[in-house]
This record gives structure tokens, C-alpha cells and sequence, in this order.
């Protein structure tokens, strides 16, 4: 793109010129505040701002990111009836999907200030509340440890158990 004359040349494709009036150009340039710039976050956001600017690389930018992002919610939720960290890889698609999507942003906002507010509850509660839901807790895990491992693999860890004790 050549200026001249008040007038914008922008060559094409095939090599050939054109004229356009120079106040109907826009360029799109990523301009960031040196604050703002600085460190990881920021050079993570200006470089998806540079992606960002063009169109084939906004295009690409949203396809990698949704893809990406049901791939590991789809590890999530998989993971989620086992013991681990199935709803913590979930939230961590939702936040790779909060890269772009506004959707994914409220939603990812919705879940950390629930997630905080139970936090917070549970710390002011006594701690033999606390025990007690730590108890629950363990039993959920049990439950489905045990649920899994019957339905998936066919192994009845109680009966095996059962079986042992009686034997020794």
C-alpha cells in the first residue's frame, strides 16, 4: 500500500493498482499502553491483538480456540465420575474458550465468584461442619470410585475385600 496525492494504492493479488481516497483506508494497528504491555499478560494480549487484526488470522484465532477448548472439556467431563480433577479441567476448556467467546467469559465469571462464595461459607462454618463435609466428601469419592470400577471393570472391591478378610 503506497500513498500519493491524497490517494491510497493498494496493489492486488495479481499484482495489478488501484486508487482509493485515503479517508476511506482504515489500517488496524494494536496499539497498547506501555502499562499495559508489560510482563506475560501482556505480551500474551498483544500478541493476540496482533492476531486479532487480521481477518484470516481472527478466523484461525477462534477455530484453534474452539477446538482446543471442547477437547479438554471433553477430557473434563470424561474425567469428572473419577477421582481427580474432572470439574477442574472442565473450567480450564471454559477458560481456554474465555479466550474468545463472550459466552464462556460470564460463564467462567459465574463459576469462580460460586466456587468463592462456597469457600468462603465453608471457612466461617465450624470445623466440625467442615470435618463433616470433608467425610461426605470422601464418601462421594468412594462411592464412585467403587461404582466405576464394578460397572467399567467388572471388580467388586467391597466383595474382594469381604472375600479377604474372611480368609485371613
Amino acid at each position: 500500500m503506497k500513498r500519493g496525492r491524497g490517494n491510497v494504492v493498494e496493489t492486488g493479488d495479481g499484482g495489478s493498482e488501484r486508487r482509493v481516497p485515503s479517508e476511506t483506508v482504515s489500517t488496524v494497528t494494536p496499539v497498547m499502553s506501555p502499562a499495559r504491555s508489560s510482563g506475560f499478560r501482556g505480551r500474551i494480549r498483544l500478541s493476540l491483538e496482533i492476531i486479532r487484526a487480521n481477518p484470516t488470522g481472527r478466523i484461525a484465532l477462534k477455530t484453534i480456540v474452539a477446538v482446543t477448548g471442547t477437547v479438554v472439556v471433553l477430557i473434563g467431563l470424561a474425567l469428572i465420575p473419577l477421582p481427580g480433577p474432572g470439574w477442574l479441567i472442565v473450567i480450564g476448556g471454559l477458560a481456554i474458550w474465555a479466550i474468545e467467546f463472550h459466552w464462556a467469559r460470564r460463564l467462567l465469571h459465574f463459576t469462580r465468584s460460586r466456587v468463592q462464595s462456597w469457600t468462603r461459607w465453608v471457612g466461617r462454618q465450624p470445623l466440625s461442619l467442615r470435618f463433616l463435609l470433608g467425610a461426605a466428601g470422601l464418601v462421594f469419592v468412594a462411592a464412585v470410585l467403587w461404582l466405576s470400577l464394578k460397572m467399567g471393570l467388572g471388580i467388586d472391591v467391597v466383595a474382594e475385600i469381604l472375600r479377604y478378610l474372611a480368609t485371613h
